[in-house]
């Protein structure tokens, strides 16, 4: 039996109201204002006559923001068989972060917003780590977070599209995975404020329900700040790490802190590095492998002289500050080669950022 064409339209047009009702079916709209429970970050401003579209904070987060050019990962697939741009350098930073999306209403364009931040961090003391643009930044592009089949882009290396929350065909989904032009990268350090300020400003290009917000720049703000995860870990006693090594061969430590991506000694460390001096002084003819572990965040390259770097530094801080012999000491670095617990967690994570003390 033949399906009446009227009766079929009025199915058609209730199924249509239907989708809008329950947010199914949402074009993008030009925004009037803030989506709710957002706002400018104290470190950075905004250009005038943008909106903030999309918002993420995290108390802890680790990011890895890219100082050079990304470059194919020879075989590398991602999720979406994309294939996979990472660059050879990173600065890695630990810390609350913030992640601001703006959509201006203007006619300002990519440079001219990119442009305008670097001059304001720069007048706070901002010094540019990384600059970009276009193809220069490697990977595609014309891509913004989405997409499958091709090459990856600045936009996914550096916010994932599975990290999106926003609806579909919402102003924060549109601009963060259409198609883009002109885009341009720039990562500035905060020294005073101990922050990182990456910013992606590109041109979208719209696409299908998402055509309100063709031609704007769109500004992606990614701010992490350099802060240890807050973890009270036991001060290890000097007899405590001689009964460890005489039983084991080795003990790990959690007191000994550093900076963030530096082999710096934070004041905290005083403690445990005091405590390992007590113990060579106490055992006469002991003597230590300082031996630097870290998590898989990064190259296995990075990392060992990473490792190496703070072991070398521990070493350096008993001899100059308690007099030990050099002689006795040896620093190791192994970089993320020995883990003691999974490196897919903050808190694996933790685990295996640790020196080791072992007897030889």
């Amino acid at each position: 039996m033949a399906f009446p064409r009227g009766l079929f339209l009025a199915v058609w047009v209730v199924f249509l109201s239907c989708l809008g009702a329950t947010g199914a079916w949402a074009d993008a709209t030009v925004p009037t204002g803030d989506i709710a429970g957002s706002q400018d970050s104290a470190l950075v401003g905004r250009l005038a006559g943008s909106f903030i579209v999309d918002y993420e904070v995290r108390e802890f987060d680790e990011v890895a923001f890219p100082l050079a050019k990304l470059i194919e990962v020879p075989g590398g697939r991602d999720a979406k068989n994309n294939r996979v741009f990472e660059p050879e350098t990173v600065q890695a930073v630990e810390g609350p972060r913030t992640r601001i999306v703006y959509v201006t209403l203007d006619e300002a364009s990519p440079l001219q917003v990119i442009r305008g931040y670097q001059q304001e961090l720069e007048a706070r003391g901002g010094v540019e780590a990384f600059a970009c643009k276009g193809f220069d930044c490697g990977g595609s592009a014309t891509r913004s977070g989405g997409g499958g089949g091709g090459e990856m882009s600045l936009a996914m290396y550096l916010w994932p599209p599975e990290n999106l929350k926003g609806d579909n065909f919402s102003n924060a989904n549109c601009v963060q995975l259409g198609t883009i032009a002109d885009q341009r990268y720039a990562l500035m350090h905060l020294a005073e404020a101990r922050a990182w300020v990456s910013i992606h400003t590109y041109a979208f290009q719209g696409g299908t329900y998402c055509n309100a917000l063709k031609g704007r720049t769109v500004a992606v703000i990614d701010i992490v700040t350099e802060e240890g995860l807050k973890a009270e870990f036991e001060t290890v006693r000097a007899d405590k790490m001689a009964a460890e090594i005489s039983s084991t061969g080795k003990i790990a430590l959690y007191g000994i802190q550093f900076d963030t991506d530096k082999a710096v000694l934070r004041d905290e460390s005083t403690a445990t590095v005091a405590e390992i001096a007590a113990l060579l002084k106490g055992t006469v003819g002991l003597r230590l492998l300082i031996v630097g572990h870290t998590d898989s965040v990064g190259s296995y390259d990075y990392n060992l002289d990473l490792s190496q770097r703070r072991a070398a530094a521990v070493v350096e801080a008993l001899v100059t500050a308690h007099g030990i012999d050099r002689a006795r000491l040896y620093p190791v670095g192994v970089s993320f080669a020995s883990p003691v617990d999974t490196n897919t967690t903050e808190e694996g994570r933790a685990k295996n950022r640790r020196v080791e003390l072992v007897s030889f």
